[in-house]
């Protein structure tokens, strides 16, 4: 199993540090609103990645944070007037909510920046205790220059980063002792949640806190950390710097991360008028067919966003659920139940689709090229079955096909629509809920609804619906 490792740049063989384990560090969003199509990318791609290592074995502790202490956070929580808190909050459920509709699993840990406070001020005191870090009025900086390493993930080289790049040049420059050095710990301003350290009322910097948040659930060394590109400098980076100097031993074995995605070919941007939530791309597709789509190509790889590629995608999946629902039919009509002998020298076959796929995900975790084994393996089961196949040998068939499709996420079985009457009869109850202040119930009923691909729409008229 290789993996490209952005510290090397290239391919390595996957060796983790516990045999038949695998440590998986993914930084995760910020949560001050609805997570946007390009967070997505990272949450489906990694969980692929988690879903493969355990289909092959290893037992996997999957760390991904929530960062819940920001300048985006705060800005908003002012904006409504409220405490940063319930802006965080209420995120996080939004984002675990869009997450379980594209079929990415919970980690094994979500921390928040917030409740791993004490350690990060442990850390920052170790950084000082080494001389790697010091303290102006209440700020604390990271020498950057006196960690040798610094810019071995990005490629950068210390001594340019001082002419043009000002995305190290963070608040207080004319306190720091040299102007690439970054925070670790900020003072408190006037409306912005705090907590007491050895340098007054403040809060963490942001690097920080991916640092001490795997370390504690993972341990000094990482077997992967994963992200976006956009992270590789100045975040991860910084994090190498901070963490190799606290612990005294590498950080990461393997770092992986992920290509930009476009819309339309055109960077995302509010300005551009092309920036969507996952939940406003959820309002035109079953995310199933995101997800899908997003696996389409090597996570490596810039994805161009667009209708057309979705539509693509949509008839893709439709291909593989139909060729599922045939093999389901033949198991329920239950005609014949063994297989016959020139069935049983097709079975034979079968591990030729699951080798194949096991090494186009050895190689990167390929699911491009996974993908198209499945595709292999569909037009095989359709050339191959008819009605009167026998149920054995669809079911083996099915097995095949659900266990690679659960690899990458992707759901095969299908349910029978709701009938119009059942939609009205909750929607209903949900109306009555709402009226008895059973808010739970209402929002159960609305999830469950989603799950099935009823999208409600609350108006002054009442309430309107439409599928998925």
């Amino acid at each position: 199993m290789k993996i490209y490792n952005t510290l090397t740049r290239k391919k390595e063989e996957f060796v983790p540090i516990n045999e038949g384990k695998a440590g998986i560090y993914v930084c995760g969003p910020t949560v001050y609103d609805y997570i946007h199509i390009g967070n997505a990318r990272p949450m489906i791609v990694f969980d692929t990645l988690r879903r493969y290592l355990e289909y092959r074995g290893y037992e996997v502790n999957y760390v991904s944070n929530f960062t819940d202490v920001d300048d985006k956070i705060i800005k908003r929580a002012n904006e409504e007037g409220v405490d940063s808190k319930v802006i965080s909050e209420r995120y996080i459920e939004e984002c675990k909510k869009d997450m379980k509709a594209l079929n990415v699993r919970e980690a094994t840990v979500h921390p928040k920046a917030t409740e791993e406070i004490p350690d990060m001020i442990k850390m920052i005191e170790e950084l000082i205790n080494k001389d790697y870090a010091y303290e102006v009025n209440g700020t604390v900086y990271f020498r950057t220059r006196k960690f040798r390493g610094y810019g071995k993930l990005s490629g950068k080289n210390i001594d340019d980063l001082r002419s043009g790049n000002r995305s190290l040049l963070v608040s207080g420059e004319d306190e720091k002792e040299d102007p690439l050095d970054f925070v670790l710990w900020k003072p408190k301003k006037e409306g912005e949640p705090s907590w007491e350290s050895p340098w007054g009322d403040g809060r963490p910097g942001w690097h920080l806190e991916c640092s001490v948040m795997s370390k504690k659930y993972i341990g000094d060394v990482i077997d992967i950390h994963a992200g976006g590109e956009d992270l590789i400098f100045p975040h991860h980076e910084n994090e190498i710097a901070q963490s190799e100097a606290a612990n005294d031993t590498e950080f990461a074995r393997y770092w992986m991360h992920n290509a930009f995605l476009k819309i339309n070919n055109e960077k995302m941007s509010k300005s551009l008028g092309n920036f969507f939530t996952v939940r406003e791309i959820g309002e035109k597709y079953d995310l199933q067919v995101i997800r899908f789509f997003m696996l389409n190509a090597h996570y490596r790889s810039p994805l161009n966003f667009s209708a057309d590629l979705v539509e693509a995608s949509k008839n893709g999946l439709d291909r593989i659920k139909t060729s599922a629902e045939k093999l389901q039919e033949i198991i329920s009509a239950n005609k014949s139940a063994e297989m016959k002998e020139d069935e049983k020298n097709l079975v034979e076959k079968l591990p030729e689709y699951t080798e194949k796929f096991n090494a186009a995900m050895d190689d990167d975790f390929n699911t491009a090229d996974a993908i198209a084994v499945i595709f292999e393996l569909v037009k095989f089961i359709n050339t191959e079955t008819n009605e009167e196949s026998s149920v054995e040998f669809a079911e083996k068939l099915y097995n095949v096909l659900e266990t690679l499709c659960n690899v990458l996420g992707i759901e095969i079985k299908t349910e029978k629509e709701l009938p119009d009457a059942e939609i009205q009869a909750l929607i209903d109850e949900r109306q009555a809920a709402r009226k008895n202040k059973d808010f739970k119930r209402a929002d159960e009923i609305r999830n469950m609804l989603l799950d099935k691909g009823i999208i409600l729409e609350d108006t002054r008229e009442g309430v309107r619906w439409k599928r998925a």
